[in-house]
């Protein structure tokens, strides 16, 4: 008799945990598969992670698995691997971390291989009555082409004559798995000749180990991983090309396609259901060698990977915020080490973090220093928009920027203007008595979206009605906050009412395909301007972008979070790297309040060993990552009673591991969370900092903290991204 560890598919706490199971004689249980259990008085599906010939219970009482699913295993050996080293490492259920390895489609049953119907004659048929006209017509239609799809034929014959001949046994249907194709730009596929410093970055990486590819926008980063993957291809291995905004992966793909063909495949959140089930069979089947896609493709059933490469590797999406909670590097560190292959991080400006540990060798340091064009980093020209309002200018718009925008136009070049916040205005407040408009489920402000004249929730996408009148004192006395991108097309379309005029943010590319035809358009428009948020920042290539605009480069400066001064210097970087990558100087107008603080000054000079020296410095002498380690633990419950309950417990029992760790824990803390209620649910955190030396050690004594019996749904983060 054979005994399986069974997981059962339910996101509860109470079940978080391996079930055993008989495996009766005539089904073909195999490791990984998907299966129909018995569970109290329910029939549940479930993954089998185990499998042995012995069981550690009465066998007397145990349930017998009563069918498979899929009829193989969807889970591969490496996913179970990993399973357990994210359960363990990150303290995830069980289930969902098993999640993460299906489309979801998949596990629900909403989504199926897409079967298209067939005609053929059949091989001895009689041939219809000669006054069944569209009977015969069809016949003769198929004796001419062999074979055409039901469809087609159903179309141009009618539905009644072609039913006539199945039943008749003069055709005969078969049905065929067909792909759902994923549209991209089709683009030359040459191979480009490598400089000197690109092939010195391609035969440098050559070992199983993880590398730093630090090279300067415009550098050729993406030429070498090319060059990277194609060599691996040519082992007989795999490659998995991770890149961080679903924006880039239109021309990510189009390069791939354009290099590798049908052997790539796209894994990303814009996908249909159906695309995304296909291109994970395909990646499961081993038709597809190469993999582009965004966070998610990192637990893609690649077999045999010979690379991985995460670009823009110090982008903060990928770092899962929502349950559950990951950092696509430890996975794919986790996966570099099981295939034992080469990982490479890559970025014009590395995390504090990784950059550290190339200093200090974990990782290996390969740099690119120049852009492959041979021309200057665009110049950065800082704006102190304190001494504008000082001469009457209080637009959104400098002086110097509104003049390098017209001499774009004249050109009949491309600029692209920058701002992280979408929406109209940041919020609506009345003068009079201070109200400001906030959603009724979370503790946020609405932000205003004047095309729609709606306030919107950016954290749980409630809509309401704008503000006319204050609902708190009836003044009509309304004032708008900061701007964003739609104010900001707004006021440009009056400074160039004939200039094309794109917007690219989370509102304008919310339905499929949207990101590419926003690109496609402003790359064909010449003059034009591309208005958008972060996803404009990094990636794109455009020959013709000679001017970069950096509305208000102060927003991600002075945030609660003591990554703001790098995140900073990383965004200015990036997006002032779109400008000026072919023959053109491109130009960079900098908008600021703070033109003295230090991380411009390093920005202005593309000097990031400089700023890396100095934050460095402040991160050492402040006992903040990556010379200690935060941990947050997230309470979240609709009752603030309950939250505020059981964290207190947990915070009780935290206190006990600092006491036994005096020296060790640097910060420790209990309170609400910045924001206190997102999606009707109460936010409440306990906050720790701790040194390097027993960080492990402290990490498993402080996931026992948590009563295993709490309503609240708890949530770990290491280092977390946002603090809020």
């Amino acid at each position: 008799m054979k005994f399986a560890k069974v997981v059962i598919d339910q996101d509860a706490k109470a079940i978080d945990r391996e079930f055993e199971y008989i495996i009766p004689e005539e089904l073909d249980v195999k490791l990984g598969e998907r299966v129909n259990v018995p569970f109290g008085s329910r029939v549940l599906q479930g993954f089998v992670v185990g499998e042995s010939d012995t069981s550690s219970y009465d066998e007397h009482k145990l349930k017998s698995i009563l069918s498979t699913v899929d009829g193989f295993p969807v889970i591969k050996k490496e996913m179970l691997a990993l399973m357990n080293y994210m359960a363990e490492k990150l303290h995830l259920k069980l289930a969902s971390i098993l999640r993460l390895f299906l489309p979801s489609e998949m596990r629900t049953g909403k989504v199926k291989e897409l079967l298209v119907r067939y005609c053929e004659l059949e091989d001895n048929f009689e041939n219809p009555s000669k006054n069944a006209k569209k009977q015969m017509e069809i016949v003769e239609y198929l004796k001419e082409k062999k074979r055409e799809k039901f469809s087609e034929l159903s179309t141009q014959f009618g539905y009644a004559p072609l039913s006539a001949l199945v039943k008749k046994n003069v055709i005969k249907v078969s049905f065929e798995e067909v792909k759902r194709q994923i549209d991209y730009d089709h683009i030359s596929g040459e191979k480009k000749h490598l400089t000197d410093l690109q092939q010195r970055a391609v035969d440098t990486i050559s070992e199983n180990k993880t590398y730093l590819l630090h090279g300067v926008t415009g550098s050729g980063k993406t030429e070498v991983y090319m060059n990277l993957i194609e060599r691996e291809l040519k082992k007989g291995k795999t490659a998995l090309m991770l890149v961080p905004e679903i924006s880039l992966t239109p021309q990510v793909l189009a390069n791939f396609k354009a290099r590798f063909g049908e052997a790539v495949a796209l894994i990303h959140s814009g996908l249909s259901a159906g695309e995304r089930f296909d291109e994970w069979r395909r990646i499961f089947f081993g038709e597809a060698k190469v993999v582009v896609g965004a966070r998610s493709a990192i637990f893609t059933p690649l077999e045999n990977l010979g690379i991985i490469i995460i670009d823009e590797e110090h982008e903060q999406s990928y770092i899962s915020e929502s349950n559950p909670r990951y950092d696509t590097h430890d996975i794919a560190l986790f996966r570099r080490k099981y295939n034992d292959c080469i990982l490479v991080l890559g970025s014009a400006t590395p995390s504090i973090e990784s950059y550290t540990k190339a200093l200090d060798g974990e990782y290996t340091l390969v740099e690119m220093p120049v852009r492959v064009n041979g021309m200057e980093m665009p110049k950065i020209i800082i704006i102190d928009m304190l001494e504008e309002l000082r001469h009457g200018n209080s637009e959104i718009f400098s002086i110097p920027l509104l003049a390098e925008l017209g001499n774009v136009v004249e050109k009949k070049k491309q600029a692209m203007i920058f701002i992280n916040r979408r929406g109209f205005s940041s919020f609506q407040r009345c003068r009079d008595c201070g109200y400001v408009a906030k959603c009724k489920d979370c503790d946020v402000s609405l932000v205003y979206h004047r095309y729609e004249n709606k306030l919107k929730c950016h954290y749980c996408g409630k809509r309401y009605k704008a503000l006319d009148i204050c609902p708190s004192c009836g003044s009509h006395n309304i004032k708008q906050g900061a701007v964003g991108t739609e104010r900001v097309v707004e006021e440009l379309k009056k400074f160039f009412p004939d200039v094309a005029i794109f917007r690219m943010d989370n509102d304008t590319t919310s339905t499929k395909g949207a990101h590419r035809s926003i690109l496609s358009q402003f790359r064909e428009v010449k003059p034009a301007i591309l208005v958008g948020t972060q996803m404009i920042a990094k990636g794109h290539d455009f020959e013709d972008v000679i001017l970069v605009g950096i509305i208000d480069a102060d927003q991600s400066l002075y945030q609660a979070d003591y990554r703001s001064i790098e995140r900073t210097f990383q965004l200015i970087t990036q997006v002032s790297g779109r400008a000026g990558r072919s023959k053109d100087q491109g130009k960079v107008i900098l908008q600021t309040y703070s033109p003295r603080h230090y991380v411009y000054r390093f920005a202005q000079n593309y000097d990031f060993k400089g700023f890396f020296k100095k934050e460095a410095n402040l991160r050492k002498v402040t006992n903040f990552p990556p010379y200690t380690k935060v941990l947050r633990i997230l309470f979240s419950h609709e009752d603030e009673n309950i939250v505020a309950k059981e964290i207190k417990v947990c915070y009780n029992k935290v206190q006990k591991v600092k006491e036994k760790y005096p020296d060790d824990f640097i910060y420790l803390d209990v309170m609400k969370s910045p924001l206190n209620r997102i999606k009707t649910k109460y936010r409440y955190q306990i906050l720790m900092r701790f040194k390097l030396e027993k960080a492990d050690e402290i990490e498993k004594e402080i996931y026992n903290c948590v009563d295993e019996k709490c309503k609240s749904s708890v949530f770990y983060e290491i280092n977390p991204n946002n603090l809020s």
